[in-house]
C-alpha cells in the first residue's frame, strides 16, 4: 500500500530524506518537524507530496510530525547560539590537545539530544579524549564526524564561478564521479584553476552536460585524425560537437572550418570512409590517423 511522502532537507549536513506525511498535506518551502525513532529534526520541504512505495522511504523511517510553529523557530535560534558557543569551545580544546584537525561546523539536533562536530583532517585522528571533554562540558551525546573537502564545501556553502550558490549546497543529493575526460570532451582548458570548484576538486557541473557531449561526439573524427575535405586532404585540429564542425589543417598549411557532414575519415590504406565512424585508434596525440600523404 502506497503512502503520501515528501522530500525534506534536514538541517544536519543538508541531507535529503523521503518522509511520510500521513496526516498532513505539505507544499515545497514549508518548514516542518520530522521524527524518527524518538528523534526530532527541523527541515524544509523541497518536493512533493506524492504517492510512494513504503520501501522507497528512508531506512530511518522519517515521518513529518507537524508544521513548524513559532516556538520551533525560537528553539532553532537558541540551538544556533549553542552551536556557536560549542564551536568556539571545541576549537580551543583542539588547540589545547594539538590535534591535527580542522573544525568545520557544529550542529545540534532539534531536540538537543545530540551535538555533531564535523571536521576535516588529512589523516586519521584519535579524538577519544576530545569526545570525553566535550561530553563532560555539554552534557549531551557527542558525535565527531570526519568529512572530505567536498562535504566541507557542502556544509559551509559559497558562490561558484558561475555566480550562483554552490550546487552541493543548493540541491545536489549526492556527489557523482567527475573526471578530466569530461573537461576534454567539452573543450575546456585543463587549467586546474578553471575546472576546479572552491573545494579544490573537479567541478560537479561537468557531469551535467557530459551525456549530451557524448551523444553529439558520435561520428565526429577525433583531433589528429586524417580526413578528406572538399578542399583536399587534411588533419583535424579542433572539434566542436555543439556546432557539429571541425577545424582542419589542410596540406597547404591553411586551417579551415568544415561541417562534419562534409568531411570523411581516411582509412589506414589512404581511402576515405563513406560514412564517418568514431575513431578509436588513438588518443589526442595526433596518432589517431595517417599523415597527410597517407603514410
Amino acid at each position: 500500500m502506497q503512502v503520501i511522502a515528501v522530500t525534506v532537507r534536514l538541517r544536519q549536513m543538508g541531507s535529503f530524506e523521503q518522509c511520510a506525511c500521513r496526516h498532513l498535506w505539505l507544499d515545497p518551502g514549508n518548514l516542518c518537524i520530522v521524527g524518527s525513532k524518538g528523534r526530532e529534526r527541523f527541515g524544509r520541504v523541497v518536493s512533493g507530496p506524492k504517492m510512494t512505495d513504503p520501501e522507497k522511504l528512508s531506512s530511518d523511517q522519517w515521518e513529518v510530525l507537524r508544521l513548524a510553529k513559532e516556538d520551533d523557530f525560537k528553539k532553532v535560534l537558541e540551538n544556533e547560539k549553542m552551536e556557536r558557543d560549542a564551536f568556539e569551545a571545541c576549537r580551543q580544546l583542539i588547540k589545547k590537545r594539538e590535534l591535527l584537525m580542522k573544525l568545520v561546523r557544529v550542529e545540534y539536533a532539534f531536540d538537543r539530544s545530540q551535538a555533531l562536530f564535523y571536521f576535516t583532517a588529512e589523516t586519521r585522528v584519535d579524538f577519544r579524549e576530545l569526545v570525553r571533554d566535550l561530553a563532560h562540558q555539554f552534557r549531551t551525546r557527542i558525535e565527531l564526524k570526519q568529512v572530505g573537502v567536498r562535504d566541507e564545501a557542502k556544509i559551509l556553502g559559497g558562490i561558484g564561478y558561475c555566480g550562483r550558490e554552490l550546487c552541493c549546497k543548493a540541491f545536489l543529493h549526492n556527489f557523482q564521479p567527475v573526471s578530466k575526460k569530461m573537461a576534454r570532451d567539452q573543450n575546456l582548458t585543463l587549467n586546474p584553476s578553471k575546472i576546479s570548484g572552491v573545494c579544490g576538486r573537479l567541478l560537479c557541473c561537468l557531469v551535467y552536460e557530459e551525456s549530451m557531449y557524448e551523444e553529439l561526439s558520435r561520428g565526429i573524427p577525433k583531433e589528429g585524425a586524417a580526413v578528406e575535405t572538399p578542399s583536399g586532404p587534411g588533419k583535424v585540429k579542433t572539434v566542436n560537437p555543439l556546432k557539429q564542425t571541425v577545424d582542419v589543417q589542410l596540406a597547404s598549411g591553411v586551417t579551415k572550418c568544415f561541417e562534419v557532414a562534409d568531411v570523411k575519415l581516411v582509412k589506414a590504406n589512404g581511402a576515405p570512409e563513406s560514412v564517418i565512424e568514431p575513431d578509436n585508434s588513438g588518443g589526442n596525440d595526433g596518432t589517431s590517423g595517417p599523415d597527410f600523404d597517407g603514410k
